[in-house]
């Protein structure tokens, strides 16, 4: 796939971002799903920035991806992380050349939401080894999925679910995703998501029950020891959940700093930013940004223009260090703030929750960390 290189345009990133800001408190309130978010990137050419162009899509690479991503993140973060599942997903499927060209096309052409749905109950996160418990069964032409996923981020508005499944082949075990289209009958959505932080990402549970597809709906079905990390996904994956969790920290950031200067006690005289105290804290919070702005930066310019991918073990360590440094800025926010910072009138106590869910996301520290390791001593794992 092509990737452009042409600026995005900041003016409207920044619009965009002061909309979403505008009600984003309301919807995590609620724990309601902001689709006038989605309807707005749609109109804006945002949802397809990185689709192929001979299917109408930008063509961008992750650059672009994880600017727009950091941006929105500013505004809501779980728009942002809805956003990101989609530009995940399109990337694979733009690179990937087992899917079938009918699938492709239909994903990439009808421009809907779309997301992988690889979390089980029993299971876990695949990531961590195991076989899903969902089944996808041959039935003549198609094929029938039956099946339990969690944390379907974003399903109010998906289009299509990328699901995580095993079948039967000629005797043989077989792992990989059935493209669903989420309106198919049989396709159920069960609202459990009711978590601390990023409540509007409305990640409820899917159960599937004997859902039809067509045969070329097997979009990327392999044995499972041929399932090894792709450094290319790996790369689009952690620089991305940085991006979000990164516009998270410079939002409280931003925050503070209007805090610091509109605050004037009354025995000081003066606001608290002339404190050499608050001085410091904030330098450190611009220091540990801009360590995040670099590290997201480089790493997408190197996986758009190095033929080389990122090594999986080093695109993990940018999520690490990112997400880390998010979630100190928000805390030393909260430590300068006291009170005010843990008011619900103010949207630090939000941004707070909001990036502590940073740490969930595969990978996670534990693995990251041992991979680099492992990589670093030059020892295999077990």
């Amino acid at each position: 796939m092509t990737v452009m290189t042409s600026p995005v345009d900041t003016s409207l990133l920044a619009e965009i971002a002061r909309e979403f800001a505008g009600h984003a408190d309301a919807h995590d309130r609620a724990g309601s799903f902001a689709h006038e978010n989605i309807d707005r990137l749609r109109a804006a050419g945002l949802l397809t920035l990185i689709a192929p162009r001979e299917f109408g899509g930008g063509g961008r690479g992750l650059s672009a991806a994880a600017k727009v991503v950091g941006a929105i993140a500013e505004g809501d973060p779980s728009t942002a992380l809805v956003l990101s599942m989609q530009y995940i997903s399109h990337a694979a499927i733009g690179r990937l050349s087992l899917w079938p060209p009918s699938a492709r096309s239909r994903v990439f052409s009808d421009g809907g939401l779309i997301n992988a749905l690889r979390v089980e109950p029993v299971l876990g996160s695949p990531a961590r080894g195991g076989l899903p418990e969902t089944v996808a069964r041959r039935d003549g032409d198609a094929w029938r999925i039956s099946g339990h996923k969690i944390y379907a981020t974003g399903i109010p508005a998906l289009r299509w679910l990328l699901v995580w499944a095993r079948a039967d082949i000629d005797g043989q075990v077989k792992v990989g995703s059935w493209l669903v289209p989420a309106d198919a009958p049989g396709v159920g959505v069960v609202e459990t998501w009711d978590h601390v932080g990023m409540r509007a990402t409305c990640s409820h549970d899917v159960v599937l029950q004997d859902v039809a597809v067509p045969a070329d709906h097997a979009v990327d079905v392999r044995s499972p020891h041929e399932w090894t990390i792709d450094p290319q996904q790996a790369a689009w994956n952690t620089v991305l959940i940085a991006a979000v969790y990164d516009g998270i920290a410079r939002a409280a950031r931003d925050w503070l700093v209007g805090w610091l200067n509109d605050r004037v006690p009354s025995n000081l005289g003066a606001s608290l930013a002339t404190l050499p105290r608050f001085q410091e804290a904030v330098g450190d919070i611009e220091a540990r940004l801009l360590v995040n702005r670099r590290l997201i930066a480089d790493s997408a310019r190197r996986v758009d223009q190095d033929p080389v991918p990122l090594p999986a073990a080093e695109a993990g360590l940018v999520k690490h260090v990112a997400s880390g440094n998010a979630i100190a800025v928000v805390e030393k926010a909260l430590s300068l703030t006291g009170n005010h910072g843990l008011s619900r009138r103010h949207p630090l106590e939000r941004h707070h929750r909001n990036v502590l869910c940073s740490r969930v996301h595969t990978p996670q520290d534990d693995s990251i960390l041992i991979a680099a390791g492992r990589d670093a001593l030059g020892v295999q794992a077990a």
